[in-house]
């Protein structure tokens, strides 16, 4: 399976609205992918049980990233060459960069009184509701967690500190648009974009083209990973520090300036690919 383009998107403020987790701004454009057969890579802080919903709810079928990259999924079946790196995850195939769960956890756990951290494994389902604004379903969904722990400081962050002193056991720590994550040292989107890129390009010397889309410092080794970087504002309209080479800027928060901003990128495509 070749394909000459690929779209790889943040969820949380990006294609889903910050306070709804609505999609609906984008929607022509969601359809307009459909129909035009490109795939849609989710690339999330979401758990796999988590992306597998959205997917359905999408009307899509095709690999995610979940966990900050920390695996990349396949579909049962999915047209994509296993090349000896993919390995079986329930009934999906995978590539897995991440740490198991519970050395993260292990970890956090020893360290989270001297920093005042709180963990969604320390959290009640009815906490993490009130910090995400999830339904119960989606908060049970959220703890079912694989490579990461998000987090929140108490007191006044310390990220700085914590940093290194995981850097020691083998961890980084990452900022989404919520939470911190604790997870494995080199985990991030980017790494399992480049890898998803590869598998797409199947031996064709054309590499497809890659466009990506986000909204928080977690989504800058993503956006540093494709040809099209795109920044979504945050919900009162700033953006995340950031600079890179051809770097585009949403107009809108949310879907309805990734609806905006990948129809015109579409637009661009089939202009140059009549």
């Amino acid at each position: 399976m070749h394909v000459p383009l690929l779209v790889f998107t943040d969820l949380d403020g990006t294609l889903l609205d910050h306070h709804t987790y609505s999609f609906n701004g984008a929607g022509k454009t969601l359809e307009r992918l459909r129909r035009s057969a490109i795939p849609l890579v989710l690339t999330s802080s979401k758990t796999k049980a988590e992306l597998l919903k959205l997917q359905g709810l999408l009307g899509l079928s095709e690999p995610f990233i979940s966990e900050n990259g920390g695996g990349l999924f396949l579909p049962p079946g999915y047209p994509l060459p296993v090349n000896g790196r993919l390995a079986n995850h329930g009934r999906l195939r995978c590539r897995l960069f991440g740490l198991p769960y519970s050395y993260i956890r292990n970890v956090f756990a020893g360290i989270s009184p001297e920093y005042g951290i709180r963990g969604f494994d320390d959290m009640t389902v009815e906490e993490i509701m009130a910090h995400t604004g999830l339904s119960r379903e989606d908060a049970i969904l959220a703890g079912k967690r694989d490579f990461s722990e998000p987090f929140l400081f108490l007191g006044k962050p310390q990220p700085g500190e914590l940093r290194e002193e995981v850097a020691a056991l083998g961890l980084a720590i990452t900022r989404g648009g919520r939470f911190y994550h604790m997870l494995a040292a080199g985990q991030n989107k980017g790494r399992a974009v480049a890898e998803a890129i590869e598998l797409f390009q199947d031996g064709h010397p054309d590499r497809p083209a890659a466009v990506g889309l986000g909204d928080a410092a977690n989504d800058y080794s993503m956006l540093k990973a494709v040809d099209i970087p795109v920044l979504i504002p945050k919900p009162d309209g700033s953006y995340e520090k950031m600079e890179l080479p051809g770097l585009r800027r949403a107009p809108y928060p949310g879907s309805k300036g990734w609806g905006i901003v990948v129809a015109g990128i579409l637009d661009e495509f089939e202009r140059r690919n009549p």
